[in-house]
């Protein structure tokens, strides 16, 4: 026998869910408020805020089993094979993980992203059994890379379900791009965001959308009513793959953006990251695209055409300028951090696809955020080292 729990209203809490699709038979979290969808430009978009990379659900019970009924919908492209997505249950902080490729599968031509095909599947259920006597607090993350529609979740008959009591952990609100959202990773607590806010202590909200990080303004307004204690924002790599702003653009954005957060957190430590290394586009404008190896690289074409186009050198040292700036003209808990401290150059044999990193290129950067930013840095619980400068 089983109780199947109430899944919006109830004593689960949904971390790092801002708003929820209502269907017929379940309920699908999205990572950005509803207000946002008219505002979401296209369905790649829509995609990504519908992809619960972070969104975990929360309660305490003493049943010795837990157990989710979902619908997953990923994609891959034509040529690819099906994506393996995980579903971690923390139970006292001890991870379990199920992992599965089934569920609806979207066909992509990757080169133009035209839908080629829908590869039906039914329903995957998740179990866990053995999870010990007493009452634990539990915490069931979902997947990366796949929408999910949650049809059930259960516990044991007569089981005791609670809300969990607030930890009282900082919030730190986070936007980026794949390289963030981290769809090649199987484990969902094993994206770098949350590794790194395992390591700082803190309630991750992950608001990272691959393809996605364009300073977008309804970005900024939903980061900005957040009540958040730390904030980041790691960008540069996505305006050169889609080559969607020159620099005459961008910097007026950067400071649009970073403008709109500060308009309800003026004195919140706020992080702006720089990107890692991409062999293609440190020197050489964008946009990247998909080759047939299955790699990344930027198109070639004439200089002529690409003047004011961003490199990420260039991005890098616009970010660091306009951080220094700022900091300058009065904004002391502005705060930059260099990517390639997170993933250089000399990092390049877990970049797979010459763009993102694998599962251990993702755990070292991890491992180098929470040494440079939790420890004696701008998200340290006693403060900044190093204020002056501005450096992380």
């Amino acid at each position: 026998m089983a109780q199947e729990l109430q899944l919006v209203g109830g004593v689960v809490e949904w971390r790092n869910a801002l708003g929820f699709d209502h269907g017929d038979a379940g309920v699908s979290p999205r990572r950005l408020p509803d207000w946002t969808r008219a505002q979401i430009p296209d369905l790649f978009v829509e995609a990504m805020v519908r992809m619960p990379s972070g969104v975990r659900l929360v309660f305490a019970t003493d049943s010795p089993w837990v157990e989710l009924v979902v619908v997953p919908t990923s994609f891959r492209g034509e040529n690819e094979p099906r994506r393996v997505h995980g579903y971690d249950l923390v139970v006292d902080g001890e991870v379990r993980p199920f992992a599965t490729d089934g569920g609806t599968v979207i066909v992509l031509d990757m080169m133009t992203r035209a839908v080629v095909g829908i590869e039906p599947g039914d329903p995957i259920t998740a179990r866990w059994d053995d999870l010990g006597s007493g009452l634990h607090e539990v915490e069931l993350w979902l997947p990366t890379s796949a929408a999910v529609e949650i049809l059930a979740l259960r516990v044991a008959d007569g089981a005791r379900v609670e809300a969990c009591v607030p930890s009282g952990a900082r919030r730190w609100v986070h936007h980026g791009s794949s390289i963030s959202h981290c769809m090649e990773v199987t484990a969902p607590t094993e994206t770098w965001p949350a590794l790194a806010a395992r390591q700082g202590g803190v309630d991750l909200i992950n608001l990272a959308l691959a393809g996605q990080c364009h300073l977008d303004p309804y970005v900024a307004r939903a980061m900005r009513d957040l009540d958040a204690d730390l904030i980041s924002l790691k960008v540069g790599i996505n305006v050169i793959n889609m080559d969607s702003m020159k620099e005459r653009i961008f910097r007026p954005a950067l400071h649009g953006f970073v403008d709109t957060i500060r308009e309800q957190c003026p004195d919140t430590p706020f992080l702006v990251v720089s990107p890692i290394f991409c062999p293609s586009a440190e020197d050489h404008p964008g946009p990247t695209l998909p080759t047939a190896d299955r790699k990344f690289a930027v198109i070639e074409g004439p200089r002529a055409l690409r003047e004011g186009s961003l490199t990420l050198r260039r991005v890098r040292a616009v970010l660091e300028e306009f951080v220094a700036a700022r900091r300058a003209a009065g904004d002391s808990q502005l705060f930059y951090l260099d990517g390639l401290e997170l993933f250089g150059a000399a990092d390049a044999g877990d970049l797979p696809d010459d763009l993102h990193p694998n599962p251990g290129g993702y755990a070292r950067m991890a491992d180098r955020f929470a040494a440079r930013v939790f420890g004696p840095g701008p998200f340290g619980p006693v403060g900044p080292l190093g204020a002056d400068s501005g450096a992380a």
